[in-house]
């Protein structure tokens, strides 16, 4: 039976169902090749939907973007070329502030993961290797280029409305299970780009690979009864607490909403470095601590997940394995008579019962003051 991910193909035939009202899109390829070139000019002409420049080498591409006037829709960059490759050319394009939010695809026969995954780290939005499938690159492309306009358009949506409320990024509204993009960490991959990096690891039938997911415990709980903005602070916090307990590990990770990330490593050294539970919660508790926020906030880790698949399918199998794992991990954990779970902290399961009763009974006190139920007892 086939794997899929109803929340990633939901978004994807929203993007796709919205191509039709674009106007044609103007893309600049990047190859060495001339022969690669002009199959790729060729293909997308023909769709009738892409005006296509082509440069053969990353200072030819930075040339034409500086001369035209209206910027480029989407990059299409080969990865191996002399003098300047693909990967550092992604990286002087990001740097233009017009070029920013633009779509950005690795067409590339590199397969590797460190090419892979130095790729999504320097801003690529998807990464497609050859030979292509023409079909497939036009819907890459416009899927690409929406997702794009989307991000530019909530970001302008943003800025404008700063001199009005200057936290608005924190305190709009949002659902709980939206997985709002978390910026100015250098491991941190969106939704849409984690899934085409896992795809692609996938691609490359790499089979050291594993994830594990982290939770906010009760984040549901946390998201009820407290703020949109004081909800994002503490993902915000949880993701920069990542960050700093895998960079060794050299761990990619993502923001999947619900209060889950996802955390994916290569190799048994490498799994070795991740943090354990309890120095997870040492660290985000100072991170939230310094910003005299809440201290009940805790994670919890699941097991690590294999990745050891042919597919995407199977990729996306472990991740949603992972998910579960933690969750399973969070209602063992509220029932209070899971040896496993309560483990981290070493306690018997009524002792651990007692001090949950006195965390929510502190959460309340703190949201809700004399207001409280509990201010009554």
């Amino acid at each position: 039976m086939k794997h899929s991910n109803p929340g990633r193909d939901q978004f994807q035939k929203k993007l796709e169902l919205r191509t039709q009202k674009q106007k044609p899109l103007k893309v600049l390829i990047v190859d060495d090749d001339a022969s690669i070139l002009e199959l790729l000019q060729t293909a997308l002409t023909s769709f009738g939907n892409c005006k296509v420049s082509t440069a053969s080498s990353a200072e030819q591409a930075l040339k034409a973007i500086e001369a035209t006037e209206a910027p480029f829709d989407c990059f299409l960059l080969d990865v191996q070329m002399p003098h300047v490759n693909g990967i550092e050319l992604l990286r002087r394009i990001r740097d233009l502030p017009r070029y920013s939010q633009t779509s950005v695809i690795m067409i590339t026969a590199m397969s590797e993961r460190h090419y892979v995954e130095e790729a999504f780290l320097e801003g690529a939005t998807d990464y497609v290797t050859k030979p292509f499938d023409f079909l497939e690159l036009r819907s890459r492309i416009n899927s690409a280029h929406l997702l794009m306009q989307e991000r530019v358009k909530a970001q302008m949506t943003l800025e404008s409305a700063k001199h009005l409320q200057d936290e608005l990024d924190f305190n709009q509204q949002f659902n709980l299970d939206d997985p709002f993009s978390i910026e100015g960490l250098s491991r941190c991959l969106r939704y849409v780009e984690f899934d085409n990096y896992v795809e692609q690891l996938s691609r490359g039938r790499l089979f050291d690979s594993s994830v594990l997911a982290i939770k906010l415990q009760d984040a549901e709980f946390f998201f009820d009864l407290s703020k949109s903005g004081d909800f994002r602070r503490a993902i915000s916090d949880l993701a920069r607490a990542i960050q700093m307990t895998t960079k060794d590990a050299k761990a990619i990770f993502a923001y999947r909403g619900s209060g889950v990330f996802l955390v994916v490593t290569h190799g048994k050294d490498a799994t070795s470095l991740l943090p354990s539970e309890e120095r997870l919660n040492q660290v985000f508790g100072t991170i939230v601590g310094n910003r005299s926020a809440t201290g009940w906030l805790r994670v919890l880790i699941s097991d690590r997940v294999s990745m050891r698949c042919i597919s995407k399918a199977g990729a996306m199998a472990a991740l949603g394995k992972a998910v579960q794992g933690v969750e399973k991990r969070e209602q063992a954990f509220q029932k209070g008579g899971d040896a496993y779970a309560l483990a981290s902290d070493g306690a018997e399961p009524a002792t651990q019962v007692v001090e949950r009763r006195r965390v929510y009974e502190r959460v309340m006190f703190e949201l809700f003051g004399e207001d409280s139920y509990l201010a009554q007892k």
